[in-house]
């Protein structure tokens, strides 16, 4: 697995949950790989998993692991426990980019990325790396920008490459236009993209319900307060806009509308990487009766999202080792923004198990 945004809270938490699983430290809580129905679909074994990744940042893995355990994040204990295998991911992260001063062309970054990951799979004896964005939300592309976004860079070098790609953020990845042929010309499995992990998890299963009963939704309102890095960068009013689309696709594609409300995002530092999501749903009922839901969501982002990253990056693999191309079926169970396939989770839901027999069936 090589992880963008390699020593954030998110690609933490996944590189010490996989070493805790691998130990049988903690069982998979929240992998739906490692439930009975893709027993057989091949997939990469936990203890089997290398890790690396590209960062900006310069705090090592055991010592970010740390302070994800003062904050309640990961258990006490756990970072002294798999202290080796953070240390030896953390010895395979490279410096990302651009950074501030730096003078290369698009073009040289991508070539630059792409050989950290072919030196990666090289010196490890690896059958193959999934690359899996987790990195702070970037703001969408304007009409005039004529370099690539960060993002757009690290997918273009995971084509470049012969990897897979996942992009678990609302960056613009492989959704850039100058990427869309690249992308079909390589063969190479891909998914995307904005990991469903809390309020739009619960969006895609409330809305399919107003639907199905009839239920005409009036207004849909959301806030959401968080701190961490994920919070700073959401500050930035653009990259607010980036991650609020997903979110109203999710009811556009459900209800047929975007209902009237807004979706709110405010930077609470001192949250760390706990959240609060608050939704006001308000919709008539027989005879126009005036009814409202309100729902509260509180969790962790991290803690939410890392079994995710585990189980896309095993199915994209295993997706791969299989032949397939494209974006891969069935894994629109994990996107707020899907890449194919419906919005609403029981469906989604049945495309994901079909995968799994798919992949066994190729296996």
């Amino acid at each position: 697995m090589w992880l963008i945004g390699a020593r954030g809270s998110v690609a933490t938490t996944t590189v010490a949950g996989a070493a805790a699983l691998a130990a049988g430290l903690h069982p998979p809580t929240g992998m739906v790989t490692e439930t009975p129905p893709f027993a057989g679909s091949g997939l990469p074994p936990l203890d089997g998993l290398v890790f690396g990744g590209h960062d900006t940042h310069a705090c090592p893995l055991p010592k970010r692991a740390e302070a994800l355990a003062e904050g309640g994040v990961l258990p006490h204990g756990l970072p002294a426990a798999v202290r080796a295998e953070l240390a030896a991911a953390d010895a395979a992260i490279r410096p990302g980019g651009p950074q501030s001063g730096d003078t290369r062309s698009d073009e040289e970054l991508i070539a630059d990325f792409a050989a950290d990951l072919t030196a990666f799979v090289r010196e490890h004896g690896l059958a193959r790396a999934v690359v899996v964005n987790v990195a702070s939300t970037e703001p969408a592309p304007g009409p005039g920008d004529d370099r690539l976004p960060p993002s757009s860079l690290y997918a273009a070098a995971a084509l470049r490459a012969g990897c897979p790609y996942v992009n678990f953020t609302p960056s613009t990845g492989l959704h850039h236009p100058a990427l869309a042929g690249p992308a079909a010309a390589s063969g190479l499995p891909y998914a995307g993209r904005d990991g469903k992990t809390g309020q739009t998890l619960l969006r895609s299963v409330l809305a399919p319900m107003f639907l199905q009963r009839a239920l005409t939704v009036r207004a849909w309102s959301g806030s959401n307060l968080l701190g961490g890095g994920d919070g700073a960068a959401l500050a930035d009013p653009a990259a607010a806009a980036a991650k609020n689309a997903g979110k109203e696709r999710v009811l556009a594609d459900t209800l047929g509308t975007v209902p009237e409300g807004e979706v709110h995002i405010d930077d609470v530092p001192a949250l760390g990487d706990w959240k609060t999501a608050w939704d006001h749903i308000a919709f008539d009922g027989f005879l126009g009766s005036r009814m409202i839901l309100q729902t509260i969501w509180q969790g962790c982002d991290s803690a939410l999202a890392a079994p995710l990253v585990l189980d896309l990056a095993r199915l994209a693999a295993a997706a791969h080792a299989a032949g397939m191309s494209g974006p891969v079926p069935g894994l629109g169970f994990y996107f707020k923004d899907p890449d194919d396939g419906p919005s609403g989770l029981s469906e989604q839901w049945r495309d994901l198990l079909t995968l799994a027999e798919r992949l066994g069936a190729d296996g």
